[in-house]
């Protein structure tokens, strides 16, 4: 590791940036090193314009890929070497804004009925029942699930922007891990790898689960587990749940955020739903035979 990179690692965790945007910038940096030859350090505002423009034109990244690596560059000169001008300071107008697809309550039953086995059902149940990115998901142990009358929640540990917070933990998805956890018996990682209980579930082994499942049940909507997310938001809201409480499990920290799931909730919630807004799982309608 080059001694820039050691610099540039430490401030990320100093500036309490969650591992996944470490991993994102440092990458970014690298990336930029690698097209020039050169170490970034030395390279001038327009060299790294003309690569931002690289990307977008002859790599055609989208453009908040292309904006990320923008403040990537930013926080190495900005925060790591000190600089007080940037070499590149203006973001890139953001791309369109399209909203997600959404799976009914029947397609999502179909995707938990055609999951690979108890261990993938569970991970994709608890990803829609709690609203969770990949990263968390694979980052819950035994510890962050409090089962206590009075609490009844999840633990989310450091999620994204290196925040902490609490979810609902829904009853009917309680019942289901006391079920995994008698039959699989896990230690220390709610969902660990299958090379090594000491190690927690990959999550591109969470993403091939929730591929698979969406493949055997055939469902044509895009997108990967992170979809399970935008299904909490909308069924949560069309159940009635307020908009400040569902910002707050989802982790965003604009309320805004959250607002546009206004545009995919129908109306027509089914009545159980209402009666009972967190219990999502109970409230989807069985599977069908195979």
């Amino acid at each position: 590791m080059t001694p820039l990179r050691r610099r540039m690692l430490d401030a990320l965790v100093l500036h309490g940036k969650a591992k996944r945007t470490q991993e994102a910038y440092i990458s970014a940096v690298a990336q930029l090193a690698r097209h020039y030859r050169r170490s970034p350090d030395l390279l001038s505002g327009e060299q790294i314009e003309a690569y931002l423009v690289h990307l977008l034109r002859e790599r055609q990244l989208a453009r908040s890929s292309v904006n990320q690596a923008g403040c990537a560059i930013n926080f190495l000169f900005g925060k790591v070497l000190g600089h007080t001008e940037l070499p590149y300071s203006a973001p890139l107008p953001r791309g369109p804004q399209r909203l997600p697809e959404i799976l009914s309550r029947e397609e999502i039953a179909r995707l938990f009925g055609c999951a690979r086995h108890l261990k993938a059902r569970t991970a994709l149940r608890c990803a829609y029942a709690l609203g969770l990115r990949v990263s968390e998901l694979c980052a819950l142990r035994l510890e962050h699930i409090d089962t206590a009358a009075d609490r009844m929640c999840v633990r989310v540990v450091q999620g994204k922007g290196a925040k902490d917070r609490y979810v609902p933990l829904p009853p009917d998805l309680l019942d289901l891990l006391r079920t995994y956890r008698r039959l699989v018996r896990p230690r220390g990682w709610l969902f660990s790898a299958a090379t090594d209980s000491a190690l927690a579930l990959r999550t591109e082994q969470a993403q091939r689960w929730y591929w698979h499942a969406r493949d055997s049940a055939g469902i044509t909507k895009a997108g990967g587990i992170h979809l399970l997310r935008h299904c909490y938001a909308t069924h949560l809201l069309e159940a009635g749940v307020d908009l400040h409480s569902i910002s707050q499990w989802l982790g965003h920290r604009h309320v805004n955020t959250t607002a546009r799931y206004l545009h995919l909730a129908r109306p027509d919630a089914p009545d159980g739903a209402r009666r009972a807004p967190l219990t999502l799982l109970a409230n989807l309608p069985p599977p069908p035979l195979h």
